[in-house]
């Protein structure tokens, strides 16, 4: 199974009660259709996944799968800090008709890499879904390198993709050499650019949550080797794209949603909302992102 493409990270709606608000899961999930996505993540960083209960957590991805309607794949995250919850995690995304999971190392504990192999290798093979890891050190604490991820991809065979989120560029080429037979996609949204020109074949994305019509050109543009027209519609995403790369990128991509007309709404705790200095930063980003593009 490949991932290539535009792979929006969905965020999850909640209601003024605090609950998961499908209507509005479906409603963002059909728009980004509209632009041309060819994916999507369920229950990751972006969604609040920690912030969900088993239940919450299985909804969200049938909803997510229903409002798809088997045009492109749905890849469930179900990252946790052992194997036991990662894999009851992945039964219910199998059950809910997620095609794929999506998976960190063990969170709350830096394994060596004996065992962060064993625990892709035990979640992977009790799974039955295809695997992509999650190499992102901020939200694991793990910065699993070319070297550990070929390792994984040896002897692991149900990982079949890597998002690698490390910011570090040099890590696209790394991986493609060190691990051929792997996907490699971009992770971080602030080095999409720069990994679609190293070899990456897809970019799993926040901001694609709010300018997918924009991510899909850039896409495209990067594949015609268009490098004038990627640069100037790059330029005008920088500025939201690196909200990403923050402590607040859910709190900066749910305003940026309610800005542009999808459902980004309220976050749970233990997030709170921007303060003016984040909320100003936003607006920033978000008037760069309107400005005409410049070729």
């Amino acid at each position: 199974m490949r991932f290539p493409g535009i792979i929006p990270a969905v965020t999850t709606p909640f209601g003024a009660t605090g609950d998961v608000d499908h209507d509005a899961l479906e409603r963002n999930v059909g728009a980004l259709l509209e632009a041309g996505v060819h994916g999507f993540v369920a229950t990751g960083t972006m969604g609040e996944a920690g912030s969900l209960s088993p239940a919450e957590r299985r909804a969200v991805v049938v909803t997510v799968v229903r409002a798809a309607g088997g045009r492109v794949p749905v890849i469930a995250g179900v990252s946790s800090g052992t194997p036991a919850a990662s894999i009851a995690f992945a039964a219910d995304a199998a059950e809910a008709g997620a095609e794929a999971i999506m998976l960190l190392p063990p969170l709350g504990y830096r394994g060596d890499e004996r065992e962060i192999v064993a625990f892709f290798r035990t979640v992977g093979e009790a799974a039955g879904l295809p695997v992509m890891a999650y190499n992102n050190p901020e939200a694991s604490g793990t910065d699993m390198r070319a070297a550990l991820i070929a390792r994984i991809a040896l002897e692991v065979e149900q990982v079949v993709a890597v998002k690698e989120c490390s910011g570090d560029a040099r890590r696209i080429s790394a991986l493609l050499d060190a691990a051929p037979r792997l996907e490699v996609l971009v992770g971080g949204d602030d080095w999409a650019l720069e990994g679609f020109c190293a070899g990456a074949t897809g970019w799993v994305s926040g901001v694609a949550d709010c300018a997918p019509a924009e991510c899909v050109e850039l896409h495209e543009a990067c594949r015609a080797a268009d490098l004038e027209r990627a640069r100037a519609i790059y330029t005008r995403l920088l500025p939201l794209a690196r909200l990403d790369m923050t402590p607040k990128l859910v709190q900066h991509f749910k305003g940026a949603q309610d800005a542009l007309g999808f459902a980004g709404g309220p976050v749970r705790p233990p997030r709170l909302p921007l303060e003016d200095a984040d909320a100003a930063r936003l607006d920033a980003a978000l008037a760069a992102l309107r400005a005409p593009a410049v070729v």
